[in-house]
């Protein structure tokens, strides 16, 4: 498949400072503001308190790329076009923010108080609050939920979605809709990736083949590594490790976890690998 070259911006925003680094990327064309969390969840985080000061860290990237209501596909993007990404490094976990033509889908939201991180990273992307049509819980737990109240006060015109079978543990300002694997939002693949808890949904662009994991897959302990989900936050292991191997099917070209780092290169070889090894 032909491959067009492009830039990737990383940026750095620390109390108050910035830096900015652009690298080299190959594309192909083929976990701030206060905020309370009502969010209930039958196991707890790996995370249980904000971090003091969130360094958010904005990374954009053309690689290859409660009421129940249904899920809405909606448009596709003009031209098939790849989804660029931003990570919002709040600490031990991580939201991102997914970006077509100036519209934006944020996928998890931190801990409570997590908002002024993600509206920082929203800026440094050339976005604001106006941007976001779509929000995206991965799943129940408080880390990923917390500022859910903010973000969708600030975002007013955004929709919320969550998985079916987490969708009664989590409150939120408006409905939210639910969606299951083989739904799409915003020409996203919704994939159940259930184990880690029993509605946990990884977020999956299939133009640009960039998966956004939540806690199904996590960065593991050796920097560019994969590890599956924790057996002390996870309500069913033998269901969270074939939620794994359903993802190495997907081949991803990037990983973007809940906690740890992205994972940029080799990403489906070394999914594929962990898939094996379960």
């Amino acid at each position: 498949m032909p491959q067009l070259s492009r830039r990737r911006f990383l940026t750095t925003v620390s109390k108050g400072a910035a830096s900015i680094a652009i690298l080299g990327v190959a594309a192909c064309s083929g976990d701030g503001g206060d905020a309370t969390s009502t969010t209930t969840a039958a196991a707890p985080s790996p995370s249980t308190s904000a971090p003091p000061q969130p360094t958010v860290t904005t990374t954009t990237s053309g690689a290859p790329a409660t009421t129940a209501t249904s899920p809405t596909s909606t448009t596709t993007p003009a031209g098939g076009q790849a989804a660029m990404w931003g990570r919002v490094n709040l600490g031990n976990v991580s939201a991102y923010i997914l970006e077509r033509s100036g519209e934006a889908v944020l996928v998890d939201t931190g801990l409570g108080g997590s908002a002024g991180a993600i509206e920082a990273a929203l800026g440094s992307l050339g976005l604001t609050w106006a941007n976001i049509g779509h929000v995206i819980l991965t799943h129940r737990h408080g880390d990923h939920v917390g500022s859910i109240d903010a973000v969708m006060a600030a975002a007013p015109e955004a929709t919320g979605y969550i998985g079916e079978a987490d969708a009664a543990a989590v409150s939120a300002p408006r409905p939210m809709t639910i969606v299951n694997g083989g739904d799409s939002v915003f020409a996203l693949d919704i994939i159940a990736t259930p184990g880690h808890t029993p509605g946990s949904i990884s977020v999956f662009d299939p133009i640009g083949r960039i998966l956004v994991s939540g806690d199904a897959v996590l960065g593991g302990a050796e920097p560019g590594s994969v590890a599956g989900a924790s057996p002390r936050f996870s309500d069913d292991m033998a269901v969270a490790d074939q939620s794994v191997i359903d993802l190495a099917s997907l081949q991803p070209t990037a990983i973007l976890p809940g906690h740890g780092e992205p994972i940029t290169a080799d990403a489906a070889t070394k999914l594929d690998a962990l898939a094996t090894s379960l």
